[in-house]
């Protein structure tokens, strides 16, 4: 079987092949951008199946097909969930979203092959699908923090944060510059509204932020260790449950 992946960032296409060959199957090229993918197609065979991301570094991804015709199904992978319906309107087996779950993408290729000929295409329930899988509008991550110093409020962006904890029943979030601040979420709640791609929750008690972390130690019981720069203690530690999912958020 061929196929062909559209992603634009790197890493994230790098996991994607691993997914894909530890399914069993090969990758005959990775594309990573619309002008990439139109020279590409407008010059090779239709592939058996496309993976396709839709938010690419120079536009959209639809925009390929206004330069090419392409009848390849397609499963599609991304973080944005504004563009679901749209997505499948075209020629689209399932719509992922990131981060990839290796299940969820070994079910996709399964639903292509019992499902899809060149014969008998899928046709789509645009009201079930919106019903089934939500995607009404784009989920929007926090882009910063209002906290309140003294009488004073102050904006923080979420790039300036290293990591949040709790601590005594209460939820703080840690900076750059090694000052903490209060919240009124809980731990919980950070979780759900900051994005999956930068942060991650390793433990109970903290979520860290990528761009962070300073140093990683094999711990016990299969554990992780983390040491961040802006933090010295000693609880940094992805727990075992964890380990698998962070290893995977790290690529």
């Amino acid at each position: 079987m061929r196929i062909v992946i559209v992603e634009d960032e790197k890493p994230a296409a790098r996991r994607l092949v691993r997914l894909i060959e530890n399914l069993g199957f090969n990758v005959e090229m990775t594309l990573h951008s619309v002008s990439e993918a139109v020279d590409w197609f407008l010059n090779h065979k239709n592939p058996d199946l496309i993976l396709l991301d839709i938010q690419l570094s120079d536009g959209l991804s639809f925009e390929i097909f206004d330069e090419v015709s392409i009848e390849s199904p397609i499963i599609f992978t991304t973080a944005y969930d504004e563009y679901a319906l749209k997505a499948f309107k075209l020629n689209s087996i399932d719509y992922l979203l990131k981060p990839i779950d290796e299940d969820e993408l070994k079910l996709a290729i399964e639903k292509f092959h019992n499902n899809w000929s060149s014969a008998n295409p899928l046709t789509f329930n645009l009201d079930q699908i919106k019903g089934a899988l939500k995607l009404t509008e784009e989920k929007k991550f926090k882009k910063r923090y209002l906290v309140k110093i003294g009488q004073h409020l102050k904006m923080i962006p979420i790039g300036e944060i290293c990591c949040f904890y709790s601590e005594n029943r209460g939820t703080y979030f840690r900076t750059n510059d090694n000052r903490d601040y209060l919240l009124e979420q809980t731990l919980d709640q950070v979780e759900e509204e900051i994005n999956p791609n930068l942060f991650f929750r390793i433990n109970r008690k903290y979520i860290i932020n990528m761009d962070a972390i300073k140093e990683m130690v094999s711990y016990s019981n299969s554990r992780i260790q983390i040491k961040l720069h802006k933090m010295e203690e000693d609880d940094l530690i992805v727990s075992r449950e964890k380990v698998k999912k962070f290893k995977e958020w790290l690529d």
